[in-house]
């Protein structure tokens, strides 16, 4: 008997490798497989203006990213002594304006030079609702608690999603030929907005992201939404707040990202490099143990030889943390 409907995962055209710069922007749930990516040593950025969930601030984003204009302290809005950016998440803010200002340039420079030579560009689409401020006219990326009446809700149609995408990506191949685009939508809920207008706002992005997969050859699509809606489709694979999905959905919806994307050779490297990942989070008791450092030398081993195989990993971290505790036991 079958308790489930499984989504098979054809494998794609696309073969992201170790060598394949990854630029992640959206929602939250990008953030989710490009933690995984960078955690596994692939070169990956994620999300140089904070987390965005909605079309048009992720547009607004690109264009910046592409002009590399940078901010200005005139662009910045302050609410009880904090300064925001409406083009940014709340990470980007401070009680300092110079601060909050230095921190988006700063990484308004990185998004904008790691784009220039991103392989990837995987986009997760949160939401078809945006918030227009009223006074300028201007969708904004979050509202930062400022005063609801400042802002008009509305719903972008599928077309406006799809018109206003287009224009970005194609602006991105134009400097950039060999760019691949990956699509997803978030299958976190927006139950602010009840469950009703969270789907038809799903549905938004879906039918935008189908017109846009069959118009554009270097954009495709990873079905992130519907492994977690259609496949698990329980609640025991949710976090307590029965919205973001939890570790096992996690893990679940990024092995189908390696099925899709991932040969057999960066699956190869891939089983290793998590070896050594794994191996650096264990803390023992007592490190000064023989049987541990015998471990800590057998994994400065390891790494040693996946970088002459590999030398574009990077295990700076894993072994700064190797090496501390070998010193440690001295």
């Amino acid at each position: 008997m079958d308790f489930r409907t499984p989504l098979e995962i054809t494998p794609s055209a696309l073969d992201i490798t170790y060598q394949s710069p990854i630029l992640g922007l959206g929602s939250c749930f990008a953030e989710n497989i490009g933690h995984r990516l960078q955690r596994y040593k692939f070169p990956a950025l994620l999300n140089p203006f904070g987390i965005i969930y909605n079309p048009v601030s992720i547009q607004q984003s690109i264009h910046r990213m592409l002009t590399g204009q940078p901010y200005t302290a005139e662009e910045l809005i302050s609410n009880q002594g904090i300064f925001y950016s409406f083009d940014h998440h709340g990470q980007f803010s401070d009680t300092n304006p110079t601060a909050a200002l230095s921190l988006i340039n700063q990484s308004l420079e990185a998004g904008s030079s790691f784009l220039k030579r991103a392989k990837y560009l995987i986009i997760t689409l949160g939401t078809a609702n945006v918030f227009v401020q009223r006074s300028t006219g201007k969708v904004v990326a979050n509202c930062h608690k400022f005063p609801a009446q400042e802002f008009e809700k509305k719903r972008l149609s599928p077309q406006q999603i799809q018109t206003g995408l287009a224009k970005s990506l194609n602006q991105i191949l134009a400097l950039h030929p060999a760019i691949e685009v990956i699509l997803t939508v978030s299958p976190i809920r927006h139950i602010r907005d009840g469950l009703i207008e969270s789907q038809r706002s799903k549905a938004s992005l879906l039918l935008a992201v189908e017109e846009l997969v069959k118009a554009l050859p270097f954009v495709s699509y990873f079905p992130a939404y519907e492994l977690m809606m259609d496949d698990l489709r329980d609640y025991r694979f949710y976090e307590k707040d029965l919205i973001h999905p939890n570790q096992m959905a996690i893990d679940y919806i990024w092995e189908g990202f390696q099925r899709a994307y991932f040969s057999e050779n960066t699956l190869q490297i891939l089983a290793q490099v998590k070896k050594v990942v794994q191996a650096s989070q264990h803390r023992p008791f007592h490190p000064a143990l023989p049987a541990h450092q015998t471990f800590l030398k057998k994994q400065l081993v390891q790494i040693e030889q996946l970088k002459n195989s590999h030398p574009y990993l990077d295990f700076q971290e894993e072994m700064a943390l190797f090496e501390q505790q070998r010193s440690s036991s001295f």
